[in-house]
């Protein structure tokens, strides 16, 4: 007689705010305190699965409303999940449809908002299942083929501290500069063994950020590098600056924004271009892969949907010469641990995955992540292989009912140091 499936009786999603270090980009500077939102669903056998995702207000708009409705529901029907969370928001079919053109994941759309939603209860649902099968999640979406994910070390410039009382203080002090860049990257070696290295730029004037990565070059001889101005760049600029890091640079990371301006600087430089800005989605892949605007795509499993949506692009990339790796956001171990599970089934996986890790001292998790050798072993232990930590978890959540920050605004945490600052339009240089 077949085992009747688990469903889920209970679900919730806890908002939460983490510690984050004055790291720069193109818009601004981050704020001192990030919103995530921890998820937890619970079957009738007892098991728990925990997920996590954006904790801004839309995002927990629906996930609350999404924890209501998966109460009943198999803990397996991952393939429902996508409708139950239209149908629990009552968005319309056409969804689609902008609420926010800016930010640094490309379109925000409201497609992409429920995917962010549905990614944290696909993996919950997974971690509870793996639990109660006794099986790793990599072993549900097929196995590993590998039993360490390497990452590369996040580098950016930043400010020491940030400009405001009662902030998170840390000790790596001010990059500025090549040279704090590259004092940045020596501890990143030393403390994790990274092997390979992204920068962060669209902070400073171009050639800045050039003499910063051939700082990095004559540092770290044959060191695997990138650089990410997030589209801040004109594509003349982008051209320039392609063909002076000719040779120095693994790839370049979304130079230009747009497929018409990335696939130009491809066809004048052959630059390995790379992107979480203009191939974001489903939808958007057509056009990037004819224009041969993207050679590396880096999926992010919050936004594309989950572990097995990650899977599936994997597959489209593979059928047309792409390459995959993975973006990083301001994560948990918890999204660690989903990142690495499923870049342990990607066979194609030829570039080390981005983390954030590094700059959050602070986790929901009993066990955070060890970095050897620049990368994180595979766990083989049930479901995601970590247990949340609910005294961390209650911590976190009570700072974010006391302080007042609840959506991830650089642009606004820019302004506190320089308050004529508005949002740079895209490209800035």
């Amino acid at each position: 007689m077949a085992r009747p499936i688990p469903r889920i009786v209970r679900a919730s999603a806890t908002p939460i705010l983490i510690g984050d270090p004055p790291l720069l980009n193109v818009l601004g500077v981050h704020q001192p305190y990030t919103p995530r939102c921890i998820v937890e669903v619970e079957t009738d056998e007892g098991a728990i699965g925990v997920g996590e995702t954006y904790g801004d207000t839309e995002y927990l708009t629906l996930a609350t409303t999404l924890a209501e409705s998966v109460v009943g529901q198999p803990v397996t029907a991952l393939n429902g999940l996508t409708d139950l969370a239209y149908s629990a928001a009552g968005l319309a079919d056409d969804a689609a449809a902008e609420f926010d053109p800016a930010g640094l994941r490309g379109r925000r759309t409201k497609t992409k908002l429920v995917r962010s939603v549905v990614s944290a209860f696909e993996i919950a649902s997974l971690d509870a299942l793996g639990t109660t099968l006794g099986l790793p999640v990599h072993a549900l979406l097929g196995g590993k083929v590998r039993d360490a994910v390497e990452y590369s070390g996040y580098l950016f410039y930043r400010w020491a501290n940030h400009p405001v009382d009662a902030a998170p203080v840390d000790d790596w002090g001010a990059a500025l500069d090549p040279e704090g860049v590259v004092a940045q990257a020596k501890r990143f070696a030393t403390d994790y063994g990274f092997g390979s290295f992204k920068l962060k730029g669209g902070v400073f004037p171009p050639d800045e950020e050039i003499a910063a990565i051939k700082a990095l070059a004559r540092a770290f001889p044959g060191q695997l590098l990138r650089l990410d101005p997030n589209g801040g760049w004109t594509v003349a600029t982008s051209v320039r600056v392609a063909n002076d890091l000719d040779g120095t640079l693994e790839y370049l990371e979304d130079p230009t924004p747009g497929v018409t301006g990335m696939a130009e600087v491809r066809h004048r430089t052959g630059a390995l271009l790379a992107t979480n800005m203009v191939v974001t989605s489903f939808e958007e892949i057509p056009a990037a892969f004819a224009a041969d605007a993207v050679q590396v795509v880096l999926s992010d499993h919050h936004y594309w949907g989950g572990l097995t949506a990650t899977r599936e692009l994997a597959a489209h990339c593979r059928t047309y010469g792409v390459a995959l790796s993975m973006h990083s956001n301001t994560h948990l171990g918890i999204s660690l641990a989903a990142m690495t599970h499923v870049a342990s089934v990607v066979p194609e996986l030829r570039y080390a995955c981005d983390t954030h890790r590094p700059w959050q001292t602070e986790d929901v998790i009993t066990e955070p992540h060890v970095f050897r050798n620049g990368a994180v072993d595979v766990s083989d232990s049930p479901g995601l292989g970590v247990e949340l930590d609910r005294d961390a978890l209650a911590t976190l959540h009570e700072r974010w009912q006391r302080m007042d920050a609840r959506d991830r605004d650089d642009v606004a945490a820019m302004r506190i140091a320089e308050p004529e600052w508005t949002q740079p339009p895209l490209p800035r240089w």
